[in-house]
């Protein structure tokens, strides 16, 4: 339900939207389309629609709403797969540059989450932030004993102004999912609902902290990405301090190319470092960006990758990893059959589509590739006309999935910009068939086997795995069957709706004898309370009808 400062928030979006030249969203919703003529007279649409692309205007906008809306632009920003390419690529633009806060606010955050005076715990304290986001910022800050550290400090109230703002996005969903086809293509109610898991897990920065540790054992033994030291004496929810790390910025080519970087080398073990954390790891940086990677330059021509904000990360389960190795090494030997399989058998679409259907719609999408060398066949663009060919199959995204297409996205577009040679198939195949090597020895006895290969022959080294899962189910008592026929379905809505119809004719008939007994029993009674009894039995024999038709 919305309260005053929701409704007081709305004209404040409104007045935005309308500077901005974008009130044609309100009047787009059907339950506000009859404002559309209101709308062209107001005396703000008197001179004409803003000149500037409908991206660029969108950001604008996002950006004059605040921390909070800016975090949500960037986030979709990452649902190409839903989004026009203009809007998708002027919301990738959107930067955490925003106002600081008060460098006396922080020092008191501080001290409050730590239990002690500023002075007692760092012998030098820079109030003026070294950058400021939409959820944190960071100071520079020297300990006694000489280490130099950064301290990251969530933003004051931050918590109260998401919840708000959070509340609102639901409702204007939940609105825009009813009334409009488009916001229910567009899934709004489920990316607000992933927006608010991801903004809220940003606020914890122990839990940011332990990712980051995470992140620094798995590398721990490489000399390809540092991620700094935590200082776990003095991470809390609201603070953090780490280890102050030096670097170039991934995409500042100038200051690498005057360092005599090698880039070709830098390009590929980006590319490198992806792949081990998806396939090897199975625990990735999931905010790869340009802000957040830096390059260790003192040594030219064996650079390390430096990085930061350990805020979002992502994993696959062992089945979607497989299944993802899977799909690229089909994909490459344009088994496009197999990749439509793989698709079914891994839940990611309905087991009522038909495989060949799929198969169809995937070789429209992937073949084209192939008519250019492999150096220049985009696997994130891949994934990205793979993700919008298949809504049509009812194909449900993954959250994991759309973290690691972000992150190839990211990834990808760096390597070819500091070194467009860079053949990412050649760099990404070994740790594929890393992630395969177990399968290997099965695939050469299916390589040996004379003739067609029986469909069963094929699932054979899954199925340990899944009868060990049937097993342990069955255990907890977790076990479960369920009907996936489109006609049991079909059965069950039909049955929703008859017991909904019979509900509401029961209440009408049962409202209409009341008038009845009323009117013969208590000649005296006011006639508001027959009058009010009257017109809910007509509502629910209307409501009853409507459920006939």
């Amino acid at each position: 339900m919305l309260k005053p400062a929701h409704i007081i928030r709305l004209f404040t979006i409104h007045k935005i939207l309308v500077r901005h030249g974008l009130d044609d969203i309100i009047v787009a919703i059907p339950v506000f389309r009859s404002l559309r003529v209101l709308n062209q007279l107001a005396p703000w649409n008197w001179f004409g629609k803003h000149p500037e692309p409908r991206g660029q205007r969108i950001r604008l906008a996002l950006e004059e709403l605040g921390p909070i809306y800016v975090k949500l632009g960037q986030t979709l920003s990452t649902r190409r797969d839903l989004l026009p390419q203009d809007i998708a690529d002027e919301l990738a633009q959107l930067q955490d540059n925003v106002p600081p806060f008060a460098g006396e606010v922080a020092v008191n955050i501080i001290e409050t989450a730590l239990h002690a005076r500023i002075d007692s715990i760092f012998m030098e304290f820079d109030k003026q932030p070294l950058a400021s986001a939409s959820v944190a910022q960071v100071h520079a800050a020297r300990l006694h004993n000489g280490d130099a550290v950064v301290v990251k400090v969530i933003r004051p109230d931050i918590l109260n102004v998401i919840r708000h703002d959070i509340e609102l996005l639901k409702f204007i969903a939940r609105i825009a999912a009813r009334y409009s086809r488009e916001a229910r293509r567009l899934r709004a109610v489920e990316i607000i609902n992933d927006y608010e898991r991801t903004i809220l897990d940003e606020l914890d920065l122990v839990r940011e902290a332990a990712n980051a540790s995470q992140l620094k054992r798995n590398f721990e033994n490489t000399n390809t990405l540092y991620v700094p030291a935590i200082y776990w004496q003095w991470a809390t929810p609201q603070v953090l301090v780490m280890e102050r790390v030096y670097g170039v910025p991934v995409n500042d080519i100038a200051a690498l190319k005057a360092a005599g970087v090698d880039l070709q080398k830098v390009a590929e073990r980006g590319v490198e470092i992806f792949f081990k954390q998806v396939f090897v790891d199975n625990f990735f940086h999931a905010d790869m960006h340009p802000g957040n990677i830096f390059i260790d330059i003192r040594q030219p021509t064996d650079p390390r990758y430096i990085a930061v904000d350990f805020g979002i990360v992502g994993a696959l389960s062992e089945d979607d990893q497989r299944y993802l190795a899977e799909n690229f090494l089909a994909f490459f030997k344009r088994d496009y059959r197999r990749v439509a399989e793989l698709h079914l058998e891994s839940g990611w679409v309905p087991s009522h589509v038909r495989v060949q259907d799929f198969e169809a719609a995937i070789r429209a999408v992937c073949e084209p590739n192939f008519q250019k060398p492999l150096k220049e066949i985009s696997f994130a663009q891949i994934l990205l006309r793979l993700f919008q060919t298949v809504q049509r199959f009812d194909f449900v995204i993954q959250p994991q999935l759309i973290l690691l297409q972000k992150t190839l996205l990211h990834i990808e577009g760096l390597g070819r910009e500091l070194y467009p040679e860079l053949d990412l198939w050649k760099t990404a195949k070994p740790f594929m068939e890393k992630t395969m090597r177990e399968r290997v020895a099965f695939q050469t006895l299916m390589d040996l086997w004379p003739g067609p290969k029986p469909v069963w022959l094929r699932h054979l080294p899954d199925l340990p795995d899944r009868v060990y899962r049937i097993v342990r189910d069955l255990g907890r008592g977790e076990l479960a069957f369920t009907l996936r026929n489109p006609d049991f379905v079909k059965l069950e809505k039909q049955l929703q709706r008859q017991n909904k119809q019979r509900f509401w004719l029961t209440s009408a008939v049962s409202g209409s004898f009341m008038c009845l007994a009323l009117l013969l029993l208590v000649p005296q009674l006011p006639m508001i309370f027959l009058s009010i009894l009257a017109m809910g039995s007509a509502a629910a024999f209307l409501k009853a009808w409507w459920l006939t038709q």
